[in-house]
Protein backbone atom coordinates (compact mmCIF):
# COMPACT_ATOMS: atom_id res chain seq x y z
CA UNK A 1 0.00 0.00 0.00
CA UNK A 2 1.22 3.30 -1.01
CA UNK A 3 1.55 6.40 0.77
CA UNK A 4 -1.80 7.39 2.10
CA UNK A 5 -2.77 11.64 0.68
CA UNK A 6 -3.24 13.57 3.78
CA UNK A 7 -6.42 14.72 2.96
CA UNK A 8 -7.98 11.54 2.49
CA UNK A 9 -6.53 10.84 6.40
CA UNK A 10 -7.74 14.32 7.17
CA UNK A 11 -11.40 13.40 5.93
CA UNK A 12 -11.32 10.17 7.47
CA UNK A 13 -10.55 12.01 10.78
CA UNK A 14 -13.09 14.68 10.80
CA UNK A 15 -16.18 11.80 9.38
CA UNK A 16 -15.15 10.13 12.68
CA UNK A 17 -15.33 12.80 14.78
CA UNK A 18 -18.65 13.85 13.06
CA UNK A 19 -19.57 10.21 14.07
CA UNK A 20 -17.99 10.48 17.49
CA UNK A 21 -20.47 13.19 17.96
CA UNK A 22 -23.74 10.76 17.80
CA UNK A 23 -21.79 8.08 20.27
CA UNK A 24 -21.03 10.81 22.81
CA UNK A 25 -24.69 12.44 22.83
CA UNK A 26 -25.84 9.01 23.28
CA UNK A 27 -23.17 7.62 25.90
CA UNK A 28 -23.31 11.07 27.71
CA UNK A 29 -27.34 10.46 28.58
CA UNK A 30 -26.34 6.74 29.32
CA UNK A 31 -23.57 7.92 32.01
CA UNK A 32 -25.82 10.74 33.32
CA UNK A 33 -28.60 7.96 34.28
CA UNK A 34 -26.40 5.43 35.42
CA UNK A 35 -23.83 7.52 36.92
CA UNK A 36 -26.34 9.40 39.22
CA UNK A 37 -29.27 7.00 39.40
CA UNK A 38 -27.58 3.71 39.27
CA UNK A 39 -29.68 2.52 37.04
CA UNK A 40 -28.09 0.58 33.52
CA UNK A 41 -31.05 1.75 31.02
CA UNK A 42 -31.45 -0.64 28.43
CA UNK A 43 -34.27 1.65 26.90
CA UNK A 44 -31.82 4.09 26.35
CA UNK A 45 -31.47 2.76 22.34
CA UNK A 46 -35.25 2.42 22.06
CA UNK A 47 -35.49 6.08 23.24
CA UNK A 48 -32.96 7.01 20.75
CA UNK A 49 -34.97 5.67 17.97
CA UNK A 50 -38.19 7.42 19.44
CA UNK A 51 -35.92 10.87 19.51
CA UNK A 52 -35.43 9.99 15.59
CA UNK A 53 -39.22 9.21 14.56
CA UNK A 54 -40.76 12.01 16.51
CA UNK A 55 -38.17 14.48 15.05
CA UNK A 56 -39.22 13.12 11.67
CA UNK A 57 -43.26 13.35 12.36
CA UNK A 58 -42.73 16.93 14.23
CA UNK A 59 -40.43 17.79 10.64
CA UNK A 60 -43.48 16.02 8.70
CA UNK A 61 -45.84 18.28 10.72
CA UNK A 62 -44.21 21.42 11.46
CA UNK A 63 -41.90 22.07 7.70
CA UNK A 64 -39.26 23.61 10.04
CA UNK A 65 -35.75 21.13 10.55
CA UNK A 66 -35.17 23.95 14.15
CA UNK A 67 -38.23 24.05 15.55
CA UNK A 68 -38.38 20.35 15.27
CA UNK A 69 -35.06 20.07 17.15
CA UNK A 70 -36.69 21.73 20.28
CA UNK A 71 -39.77 19.66 19.95
CA UNK A 72 -37.53 16.43 19.98
CA UNK A 73 -35.60 17.33 23.70
CA UNK A 74 -38.89 18.34 25.14
CA UNK A 75 -40.98 15.42 24.10
CA UNK A 76 -38.28 12.81 24.97
CA UNK A 77 -38.19 14.76 28.31
CA UNK A 78 -41.93 14.13 29.18
CA UNK A 79 -41.28 10.29 28.23
CA UNK A 80 -38.32 10.10 30.56
CA UNK A 81 -40.47 11.63 33.21
CA UNK A 82 -43.15 8.50 32.55
CA UNK A 83 -41.22 6.38 33.06
CA UNK A 84 -39.00 7.43 36.03
CA UNK A 85 -42.09 8.37 37.68
CA UNK A 86 -44.69 5.48 36.91
CA UNK A 87 -42.17 2.38 36.32
CA UNK A 88 -38.78 3.00 37.91
CA UNK A 89 -39.38 4.69 41.53
CA UNK A 90 -41.46 1.88 42.60
CA UNK A 91 -38.72 -0.76 42.49
CA UNK A 92 -35.60 1.70 43.48
CA UNK A 93 -33.72 -0.21 46.22
CA UNK A 94 -34.31 -3.62 45.03
CA UNK A 95 -30.88 -4.15 43.19
CA UNK A 96 -29.42 -3.28 39.90
CA UNK A 97 -31.37 -5.80 38.24
CA UNK A 98 -34.90 -4.59 38.38
CA UNK A 99 -34.34 -1.47 36.83
CA UNK A 100 -32.09 -3.59 34.29
CA UNK A 101 -35.06 -5.34 33.52
CA UNK A 102 -37.81 -3.10 33.55
CA UNK A 103 -35.94 -1.17 31.12
CA UNK A 104 -35.46 -3.38 29.13
CA UNK A 105 -39.16 -4.77 28.40
CA UNK A 106 -39.95 -0.90 28.04
CA UNK A 107 -37.40 -0.39 25.32
CA UNK A 108 -38.82 -3.54 23.56
CA UNK A 109 -42.37 -1.51 24.03
CA UNK A 110 -41.80 1.24 22.40
CA UNK A 111 -39.60 -0.05 19.29
CA UNK A 112 -42.91 -2.37 18.52
CA UNK A 113 -44.48 0.96 19.55
CA UNK A 114 -42.69 2.46 16.88
CA UNK A 115 -43.58 -0.76 14.44
CA UNK A 116 -47.21 -0.19 14.69
CA UNK A 117 -46.98 3.72 14.38
CA UNK A 118 -45.12 4.19 11.40
CA UNK A 119 -44.08 0.62 9.65
CA UNK A 120 -41.21 -1.42 9.31
CA UNK A 121 -39.53 -0.03 6.21
CA UNK A 122 -38.34 2.98 8.38
CA UNK A 123 -38.36 6.36 6.92
CA UNK A 124 -36.73 9.09 4.56
CA UNK A 125 -35.21 11.89 6.05
CA UNK A 126 -32.60 13.99 4.74
CA UNK A 127 -30.86 17.43 5.98
CA UNK A 128 -32.45 20.44 5.89
CA UNK A 129 -31.68 22.66 2.45
CA UNK A 130 -29.94 25.21 4.77
CA UNK A 131 -27.49 22.49 5.90
CA UNK A 132 -27.17 20.66 2.38
CA UNK A 133 -24.19 20.41 0.65
CA UNK A 134 -20.23 21.05 1.56
CA UNK A 135 -17.82 23.51 2.91
CA UNK A 136 -14.29 23.81 1.75
CA UNK A 137 -11.31 23.09 4.56
CA UNK A 138 -8.21 23.78 2.64
CA UNK A 139 -8.18 20.84 0.74
CA UNK A 140 -11.36 18.94 1.78
CA UNK A 141 -14.78 19.55 1.06
CA UNK A 142 -16.79 18.42 4.24
CA UNK A 143 -20.71 17.92 4.50
CA UNK A 144 -21.81 20.80 6.21
CA UNK A 145 -24.32 19.06 8.03
CA UNK A 146 -21.63 16.90 9.72
CA UNK A 147 -20.00 20.34 10.52
CA UNK A 148 -23.32 21.45 12.07
CA UNK A 149 -23.72 18.22 13.93
CA UNK A 150 -20.25 18.78 15.45
CA UNK A 151 -20.76 22.30 16.69
CA UNK A 152 -24.42 21.64 18.05
CA UNK A 153 -22.89 18.50 20.10
CA UNK A 154 -19.87 21.06 21.26
CA UNK A 155 -22.49 23.44 22.42
CA UNK A 156 -24.69 21.07 23.99
CA UNK A 157 -21.70 19.42 25.85
CA UNK A 158 -20.67 22.72 27.38
CA UNK A 159 -24.49 23.59 28.39
CA UNK A 160 -24.76 20.15 30.59
CA UNK A 161 -20.92 21.02 31.95
CA UNK A 162 -21.84 24.44 32.59
CA UNK A 163 -25.38 22.96 34.39
CA UNK A 164 -23.59 19.95 36.30
CA UNK A 165 -20.11 22.43 37.59
CA UNK A 166 -21.39 26.09 38.10
CA UNK A 167 -24.94 25.90 39.04
CA UNK A 168 -26.47 25.07 42.11
CA UNK A 169 -28.75 22.02 40.84
CA UNK A 170 -25.57 20.87 40.02
CA UNK A 171 -24.07 21.14 43.02
CA UNK A 172 -26.99 19.00 44.21
CA UNK A 173 -26.47 16.38 41.39
CA UNK A 174 -22.84 15.66 42.26
CA UNK A 175 -23.73 15.76 45.88
CA UNK A 176 -26.59 13.25 45.65
CA UNK A 177 -24.32 11.18 43.18
CA UNK A 178 -21.82 10.54 46.10
CA UNK A 179 -24.41 10.28 49.07
CA UNK A 180 -27.92 10.37 48.36
CA UNK A 181 -28.66 10.08 52.27
CA UNK A 182 -26.71 13.19 53.00
CA UNK A 183 -28.78 15.37 50.41
CA UNK A 184 -31.89 14.34 52.15
CA UNK A 185 -30.48 14.96 55.59
CA UNK A 186 -29.92 18.20 54.26
CA UNK A 187 -33.80 18.54 53.19
CA UNK A 188 -33.58 18.34 49.75
CA UNK A 189 -36.21 16.34 47.41
CA UNK A 190 -33.60 14.20 45.81
CA UNK A 191 -36.71 12.11 44.21
CA UNK A 192 -37.41 15.42 42.17
CA UNK A 193 -33.77 15.77 41.36
CA UNK A 194 -33.77 12.23 40.10
CA UNK A 195 -36.94 12.82 37.93
CA UNK A 196 -34.97 15.47 36.03
CA UNK A 197 -32.21 13.80 35.36
CA UNK A 198 -33.95 10.72 33.81
CA UNK A 199 -35.49 13.23 32.04
CA UNK A 200 -32.08 14.97 30.63
CA UNK A 201 -30.50 11.94 29.68
CA UNK A 202 -33.31 10.68 27.89
CA UNK A 203 -33.88 13.98 26.33
CA UNK A 204 -30.40 13.87 24.70
CA UNK A 205 -30.91 10.09 23.61
CA UNK A 206 -33.67 11.22 21.31
CA UNK A 207 -31.40 14.75 19.83
CA UNK A 208 -28.77 12.41 19.42
CA UNK A 209 -31.15 10.00 16.80
CA UNK A 210 -32.51 12.98 15.63
CA UNK A 211 -29.90 14.26 14.77
CA UNK A 212 -28.24 10.93 13.50
CA UNK A 213 -31.39 10.42 11.05
CA UNK A 214 -29.39 12.19 7.86
CA UNK A 215 -26.90 10.17 8.72
CA UNK A 216 -27.35 6.76 9.60
CA UNK A 217 -31.15 6.37 8.50
CA UNK A 218 -34.58 6.00 10.54
CA UNK A 219 -35.77 2.36 11.13
CA UNK A 220 -37.52 1.23 14.08
CA UNK A 221 -33.98 -1.52 15.28
CA UNK A 222 -31.82 1.71 15.27
CA UNK A 223 -31.56 1.71 18.83
CA UNK A 224 -30.30 -1.76 19.08
CA UNK A 225 -27.23 -0.94 17.78
CA UNK A 226 -26.21 2.75 19.04
CA UNK A 227 -27.65 1.07 22.56
CA UNK A 228 -24.48 -1.49 22.33
CA UNK A 229 -21.94 1.11 20.89
CA UNK A 230 -23.27 3.48 23.99
CA UNK A 231 -22.26 0.44 26.56
CA UNK A 232 -18.70 0.08 24.78
CA UNK A 233 -18.25 3.61 25.10
CA UNK A 234 -19.87 4.12 29.00
CA UNK A 235 -17.23 0.96 29.75
CA UNK A 236 -13.80 2.53 28.07
CA UNK A 237 -14.30 6.17 29.16
CA UNK A 238 -15.37 4.59 32.91
CA UNK A 239 -18.61 3.77 34.46
CA UNK A 240 -20.53 7.12 35.61
CA UNK A 241 -17.38 9.39 34.15
CA UNK A 242 -18.94 11.98 31.16
CA UNK A 243 -15.71 12.92 30.87
CA UNK A 244 -14.52 9.67 30.04
CA UNK A 245 -17.56 9.47 28.25
CA UNK A 246 -16.98 12.22 25.59
CA UNK A 247 -13.10 11.11 25.44
CA UNK A 248 -14.08 7.80 24.73
CA UNK A 249 -17.01 8.56 22.00
CA UNK A 250 -14.63 10.96 19.77
CA UNK A 251 -11.57 8.44 20.26
CA UNK A 252 -13.70 5.54 18.80
CA UNK A 253 -15.73 7.05 16.50
CA UNK A 254 -12.49 8.00 14.66
CA UNK A 255 -11.20 4.58 14.91
CA UNK A 256 -14.36 3.34 13.79
CA UNK A 257 -13.88 5.70 10.51
CA UNK A 258 -10.07 5.15 10.00
CA UNK A 259 -11.01 0.68 10.51
CA UNK A 260 -13.79 1.85 7.81
CA UNK A 261 -11.99 3.34 5.54
CA UNK A 262 -8.13 1.18 5.70
CA UNK A 263 -9.93 -2.18 6.44
CA UNK A 264 -13.44 -2.17 6.44
CA UNK A 265 -14.03 -5.73 7.29
CA UNK A 266 -12.89 -5.22 10.89
CA UNK A 267 -15.06 -2.07 11.37
CA UNK A 268 -17.87 -3.77 13.10
CA UNK A 269 -15.59 -5.69 15.61
CA UNK A 270 -12.76 -2.46 16.59
CA UNK A 271 -15.05 -1.25 19.21
CA UNK A 272 -15.14 -4.79 21.25
CA UNK A 273 -11.62 -4.84 21.35
CA UNK A 274 -10.65 -1.41 22.27
CA UNK A 275 -13.03 -2.17 24.94
CA UNK A 276 -11.42 -5.91 25.97
CA UNK A 277 -7.87 -4.28 26.03
CA UNK A 278 -9.06 -1.32 28.03
CA UNK A 279 -10.73 -3.86 30.57
CA UNK A 280 -7.68 -5.70 30.62
CA UNK A 281 -5.17 -3.05 30.89
CA UNK A 282 -7.50 -0.33 32.98
CA UNK A 283 -10.69 -1.82 34.52
CA UNK A 284 -12.37 1.34 35.41
CA UNK A 285 -12.06 2.65 31.79
CA UNK A 286 -9.89 5.47 31.25
CA UNK A 287 -11.45 8.50 33.31
CA UNK A 288 -13.39 5.94 35.40
CA UNK A 289 -12.68 5.53 39.43
CA UNK A 290 -11.21 2.63 40.70
CA UNK A 291 -14.13 1.49 43.23
CA UNK A 292 -16.92 1.44 40.03
CA UNK A 293 -14.87 -1.37 38.58
CA UNK A 294 -15.53 -3.45 41.07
Amino acid sequence: MGEIPLDILALQILTGIALGCIFVLVATGLTLIFGLLNVVNFAHGAFYAAGAYLGVFAFGYTGSFWLSLFIVPLGMAAVGMVTERVLLRPIYGRGMSYPLLLTFGVGYVLVELIRILFGTDGLPFSSPPELRGSILLGDIAFPLYRLFVMAFTAALLTSLWFLIEKTPFGLIIRAGARDAEIVKVLGIDTSKVWLLIFALGTAVAGIAGFLAAPMRGVIPEMGVTVLIEAFVITVVGGMGSLPGAVIAGLLLGIVVSLTSYFAADFSNIVMFAIMAIVLLVRPQGLLGRPEAAR
